[in-house]
């Protein structure tokens, strides 16, 4: 085992203090202080320790969340993922596990005390707080997980029961962990304890299948035999009475739940507890119980319920006693103790690559081995360039792939070794990667969306109510349809193959509804929609001649990516969503075009613009062109240069940056570098469209947030854009770009997909209360994070910041705003953003960029005073990693009509990726007079948003003549038997309306196969009635592109019927059926009509598809 140990733990094995400590560990009541043990050595002791020990149990105590993740990453680095689960502490500091509001928290913390007591993983990582937390954890192991195995007898009901009483949630489609969902004989279920979310397949009360599936797209990845279950939170699932195996009986009483103890009661008395650094157990345990006995006494104050400290907590003393009752081990840097390491921290490298080469020439002289540790293969690869010598790596080199929190020299081991890791050479922060997503999203499309009572608007009768989805026979084929109520109560049956024909009505504000309904087939509505089209063709053929000549200059045409370009791109520690790799492939595809670029780039604020952006700046460079980066503040440039600036610090690209943040003399260098051309990348507000702003050779400009420039700016702009590639980076996209940007007029790119584990930020809007403004704080707080306290008025923000500090004394409390002296004001958000403030009273400076994913608390005074896009970018500052984030809006208690109306869409748009409609919303509710001009704001508004883009993507179709607008109508397309998803095939009705939707929309049969794939998966088989949906679907394809007026399919005959005016060589019918069992029949010459008579009824539409396919082509229009 020794062989596969990570090149770190393998270090620290060979010591002689290893072996020593190994032999001699301290017995139960006992503390051995390990002295010697810098950065990751404690953790790579202590992988090497449960390695020659397999047998023990290690609980490692870290102090802080951020810690204990750091902790876990290590473990998981030297030992492999499984050999260390996290116990973490619950999020709510005031309630027992069955209350906690974060599922992930409450199951995480099930999985790992299961696998730990389980001796499935032989160290459990967890807070000295968690340690501390008192909870209903079960005596009896194994009632825990229970084992759905493939050709297993088990009911379908029988899981789903089990699944309820375990604490899941039933819902229409699994998002995240915790849920089950129901469909005929498949159940989709995400168990914490699982390697994933999994699909199980019944046929009858046999488990037929199981395939794991992906969380985004609901579609399988692969079969495994099993799937382990666990209860989503100690107290719910089977009591600990019961003595059934849960493999075999499932639906287990629920029982009477345990009371509750301290995960360290339930360890075995061998089980050894290790510190690294930090104070003793009543040191930490007694801030913690402090505030559980401050926070029942305000509970008492303000009638509110809570639970008394000794629910929920045990005493400082109680904590340290039961501590007493295991062996100890304490690591501590400081050389003292027994056994000692020989070991220190490795110099600091500070980007220099000569100092790098320096060190590493030194360590092979003296025959010393160094392991340069890298997050992965792409910064191992650039590593390698920078620190070989004449193509060969220096002798004693290595370069890993899998990185540590810190290195060290080791001097103690059989030859001198030094671990260093390529975060520390380059002087960045390390990003701790998730190994497992709990949670996703598949995103539905507005029409999915819609309620009963929703306005619609059909594209031929206008504007009608959505009533529902009703099933209709006709002819003796049921189908199901869209039903609208129009003007007179007249009803109108949409069937769902034609729902392309409707879009929502989308009004002035949540509660708008249109001026009044249309009748079927008014003159009303034909007359609005000829001159909604009338003005938006005016406009359309004006703004698409602009767009026509800026892409007809030319422009600089990019190489295509170097071997750097992929090194440096695969170095990214996050994972690429799929939108964000499409964004990437967009822009350098119009980098590497003779054209001149000017692309918008959409998606909400944490989702992963900036990377396409250095991405850019990266392939602009290397091709000798210099690029500007212009943001909105300085706050934002200052981030941004540190982000530019850590991405590319492998590289020899200089960034510059010019704030007022700057020194004196500062800016002076930076322009002389920039005119130089020694500066790659510049940084910078509206400083860099000043006129004595020079660049020696401009190729592409990077603009973020282009709607908060002034006019003057914007024409300067408006100047560049002629001459070099242009890239915009925006979330809330100003609503004259987002039109323009949705009909096709500009590059658009779209980033809808969140990130991995991004969780939704839950808003509240309330009045300013002490206790509430307090609790959120500390709640904050005591899960290890940060807090944004905006209060927009700096006259009084330093008032603001006492009242704070005497809410919460304990906290450390900073303030930032921008009429601050910029020395201060850099100082303060440094501080923020590396962690040692707690909470940032501040202005609405943070509102763009400001990246700390630590701080995931707003609170915002006077809302009411902020616009909604504003408001919307402020909100974007938490909720940036995988903690749930809070946001409080405080109002007073009278506000305006308007200002009401916005908050309460903030309060609506909590989704992931709600930026989007957030624009269009601000758009709404600001007016679009302004935006469109007079003769266009009231078309938009009378016909409805979606209904006008749309009209207006026809029109810039047609204009650029659009061969898809040459294709025929639709055809009718009547079956002998039903043809719709049943309800107990596809119960929910938006999941219906989606896949309708997409049906209608298809325009490739080879679309149709891969949505009768998908459909097998995620629904089961396909009933007859889906098959035959799917049937009409292709036929009618086929007919669209052929002239086909109508096809009647009846048993085993077809009968195609053609539009007025086409006629076909039937020779190409003959050679495309020939051998076929089918005979074809012409009913009539003018118009064309056929009848296909087929031996084989299984076969009838596969043929009649092949017969309109190969008549395609062969089409004369007389």
């Amino acid at each position: 085992m020794e062989a596969e140990l990570h090149p770190a733990a393998k270090a620290v094995l060979d010591t002689g203090a290893l072996r020593t400590l190994s032999r001699d560990l301290p017995a139960p009541g006992t503390t051995r202080t390990v002295g010697g043990a810098p950065g990751s050595l404690p953790l790579a002791a202590l992988a090497a320790l449960a390695t020659l020990l397999p047998h023990r149990r290690w609980v490692v105590a870290a102090s802080s969340p951020g810690e204990a993740g750091e902790h876990l990453s290590d473990l998981e680095t030297l030992l492999g993922p499984g050999a260390a689960v996290h116990y973490p502490q619950r999020e709510d500091f005031g309630t027992d596990d069955g209350d906690d509001s974060r599922i992930e928290t409450r199951g995480r913390r099930v999985e790992a005390f299961e696998s730990f007591l389980g001796s499935r993983a032989p160290i459990l990582v967890a807070t000295r707080r968690a340690l501390q937390e008192l909870a209903p954890l079960p005596r009896d192991l194994a009632a825990l997980r229970f084992t759905v195995t493939t050709g297993q007898v088990l009911r379908p009901g029988a899981l789903a029961d089990a699944l309820e009483k375990r604490g899941f949630e039933r819902a229409p489609m699994v998002e995240q962990a915790g849920q089950y969902a129901v469909r005929g004989g498949l159940i989709d279920l995400f168990s914490f304890g699982a390697a994933g979310p999994a699909r199980v397949e019944f046929w009858d009360d046999d488990v037929e299948s199981i395939r794991f599936f992906d969380i985004l797209d609901q579609r399988s990845t692969g079969d495994t035999g099993r799937i382990d279950i666990l209860p989503v939170s100690f107290g719910a699932g089977p009591g600990e009475s019961s003595r059934t195996s849960p493999a075999q009986s499932p639906d287990l009483p629920r029982g009477t739940p345990t009371a509750p103890s301290s995960l360290l009661d339930r360890l075995a008395r061998g089980t050894v507890l290790v510190r690294i650094g930090g104070g003793g157990w009543t040191e930490e345990a007694t801030p913690v119980w402090r505030r559980a006995e401050s926070r029942y006494r305000d509970a008492a104050r303000w009638g509110s319920p809570a639970r008394r400290p000794g629910r929920l907590f045990l005493a400082p003393e109680a904590l340290a006693g039961r501590a007493r009752l295991h062996p100890q081990l304490v690591f501590v840097e400081e050389h003292v103790g027994d056994p000692v390491f020989q070991a220190r921290r490795p110099p600091p490298i500070e980007r220099d690559t000569r100092r790098l080469r320096s060190f590493l020439a030194g360590a092979a002289a003296s025959g010393a081995e160094t392991h340069i540790l890298c997050d992965n293969e792409g910064q191992a690869a650039r590593l390698e360039e920078l620190v070989a010598v004449r193509d060969r790596v220096p002798a004693g080199c290595h370069l890993v792939v899998g990185s540590i929190s810190g290195g060290f020299r080791l001097a103690s081991a059989t030859a001198p070794v030094n671990v260093l890791t390529d975060h520390e050479i380059f002087r960045r922060g390390r990003k701790l990667r998730r190994r497992k997503r709990f949670r996703g999203a598949a995103s539905l499309e507005s029409l999915a969306q819609l309620s009963p009572g929703d306005y619609v608007v059909h594209m031929e009768h206008g504007i009608g109510r959505f009533r529902g989805l009703e099933r209709v026979t006709i002819g003796g084929e049921s189908i199901e349809s869209l039903v609208i109520v129009y003007d007179g109560d007249e009803i109108l049956r949409v069937p769902v193959d034609l729902l392309d024909q409707v879009e929502r009505w989308v009004g002035t504000h949540p509660d708008d509804a249109p001026a009044r309904l249309h009748r079927i087939g008014g003159k009303r509505w034909k007359t609005l929609k000829r001159k909604t089209q009338a003005a938006i063709n005016r406009m359309t053929a004006e703004l698409l001649e602009l767009y026509a000549a800026r892409r007809a200059r030319p422009g600089h045409a990019f190489p295509p990516d170097t071997r750097w370009q992929r090194e440096m791109e695969s170095s990214f520690l996050y994972e690429d969503t799929p939108d964000q790799r499409r964004a990437v492939e967009d822009v350098k595809r119009d980098m590497e075009s003779a054209g001149i670029m000017d692309r918008l780039v959409c998606g909400d604020a944490g989702y992963g613009k900036t990377e396409v952006a250095v991405r850019a700046a990266f392939k602009a460079v290397q091709d000798g062109k210099q690029v500007a980066v212009l943001a909105p503040t300085t706050v934002l440039v200052v981030q941004h240069a540190r982000t530019f600036g850590d991405r590319l610090a492998d590289y020899p690209v200089r960034v510059e940056s010019l704030s007022r943040l700057d020194p004196p003399g500062r800016p002076r260098e930076a322009l002389a570098a920039v005119a130089g051309g020694q500066a790659d990348i510049v940084i910078g507000t509206h400083r860099l469209l000043s006129g004595d702003v020079a660049f020696r050779d401009l190729g592409l400009v990077v603009i973020d947030e282009e709607q908060r420039l002034g006019v003057r700016q914007k024409e300067r702009l408006k100047r560049l854009r002629t001459t070099v590639d242009v890239l915009t980076l925006t979330a809330t996209p100003i609503p004259r770009t987002l039109y323009l940007s949705l009909a096709g007029v500009r590059d658009l790119s779209l980033i809808r997909t969140p990130p991995r584990d991004r969780m939704p930020v839950i808003t509240h809007v309330i009045g300013w209360s002490d206790h509430l403004v307090s609790e959120a704080c500390q709640k904050e707080l005591d899960r290890g994070g940060q807090v944004f306290f905006l209060h927009n008025r700096v006259e009084t923000i330093d008032t603001a910041a006492r009242r704070v500090r005497a809410l919460l004394p304990g906290a450390a409390v900073g303030v930032a705003h921008g009429q601050m002296p910029p020395r201060r004001l850099d100082r303060e958000m440094t501080r923020f953003v590396e962690g040692a403030t707690d909470i940032l009273v501040c202005s609405s400076i943070i509102e763009n960029g400001l990246d700390v994913p630590n701080a995931n608390t707003l609170i915002v005074t006077r809302a009411d005073r902020f616009g909604l896009s504003q408001m919307y970018q402020i909100r974007g500052r938490v909720g940036r990693w995988d903690r749930r984030a809070y946001c409080y809006l405080i109002v007073p208690e009278k506000v305006t009509p308007e200002a009401e109306r916005r908050l309460r869409v903030l309060e609506h748009y909590t989704e992931l990726g709600s930026g989007y409609q957030i624009a269009l919303r601000d758009l709404e509710v600001r007016g679009a007079g302004n935006l469109l001009g007079e003769d266009q704001s009231g078309f938009a508004h009378a016909v409805g948003l979606d209904t006008y883009m749309r009209l207006m993507e026809d029109a810039v179709k047609r204009l650029q003549g659009d061969p898809a607008r040459d294709e025929y109508p639709r055809p009718e397309v009547t079956m002998e038997a039903d043809a719709y998803l049943p309800d107990d095939y596809v119960a929910d009705q938006h999941q219906k309306l989606h896949l309708y939707r997409r049906l209608s929309r298809i325009s490739d049969p080879a679309e149709v196969s891969s949505l009768a794939g998908e459909l097998a998966d995620r629904f089961g088989a396909l009933p007859p009635a889906a098959t035959r949906l799917l049937h009409k679907t292709r036929l009618a394809i086929a007919g669209r592109r052929t002239g086909v007026d109508s096809i009647l399919v009846r048993g085993r005959r077809a009968r195609v019927n053609f539009l007025p005016g086409v006629t076909v060589r039937m020779s190409r019918l003959e050679e495309a059926l020939k051998g076929e069992p089918v005979e074809v029949e012409v009913r009539r010459i003018a118009p064309l009509s056929l009848v296909l008579e087929c031996t084989r009824r299984d076969r009838l539409v596969s043929l009649v598809v092949r017969a309109v396919d190969a008549l395609n082509g062969a089409i004369a229009n007389s």
